[in-house]
């Protein structure tokens, strides 16, 4: 599917910095680096880094496995033989003139990276009322039993550099004694008791199964 010049260049405006930056520029094709170049000369920002994910090894035994029966393609269709259990991880509408939303393309190489399968796919959805155009979207599914991770990489690779940038940008605003206040662990500490749940939880049952970490 071709491009859509005047989309990407409203899609890379609409992006902060960091999402801007963390965007691999040698994954983008030609039309779509030149117009990633014009956004960021514009905003001053210097040259970007190639790539500012921290991808596990794809090797990495704590990486959950896939048996060689689920990567095998169907020969019908192509698809991956995991397809039938998959979990969706991310989505995004269909761009106008039927063009694939970069931000998808771009979820999916994050995952490859990261060395997670993926299959990305334009899903139809079926209208909401009667009368109404069935809306298309892409969609990005992984094996079901790599769904916690995958969104994870994405949180990690994608989404985190965003809520850095509204972040900062929020504690520029306040003063210094607004700032004093805002300790992380003050601010966020739904987070922090979430991560000591996960290590709870998982310490837990691993203890179940008489296993060590």
């Amino acid at each position: 599917m071709a491009l859509d010049p005047e989309y990407l260049r409203q899609h890379y405006a609409s992006l902060s910095d960091g999402a801007l930056l963390s965007l691999d520029r040698e994954e983008l094709v030609e039309v779509a680096q030149k117009i990633y170049d014009e956004e960021v000369s514009s905003r001053q920002l210097g040259a970007a880094p190639k790539s500012r994910r921290a991808s596990a090894p794809s090797g990495d035994p704590r990486q959950p496995q896939m048996s060689d029966a689920d990567m095998e393609l169907d020969d019908e269709d192509g698809t991956p033989g995991w397809l039938e259990d998959a979990a969706e991880v991310y989505s995004r509408y269909e761009n106008p003139g039927n063009v694939a939303a970069p931000e998808a393309d771009h979820a999916r190489l994050v995952l490859e990276d990261a060395g997670i399968p993926c299959y990305l796919e334009l899903f139809e959805e079926a209208p909401e009322e009667q009368g109404m155009s069935p809306k298309s979207r892409w969609r990005l599914l992984v094996p079901g039993k790599l769904s916690q991770w995958a969104t994870s990489v994405l949180d990690r690779d994608i989404f985190n550099a965003e809520f850095e940038d509204q972040w900062r940008n929020h504690l520029e605003i306040l003063t210094d004694e607004e700032v004093r206040e805002m300790e992380p662990e003050v601010a966020f500490c739904g987070l922090y008791d979430r991560i000591e749940r996960i290590n709870r939880v998982y310490d837990e049952e691993l203890e179940r199964r008489r296993m060590e970490r």
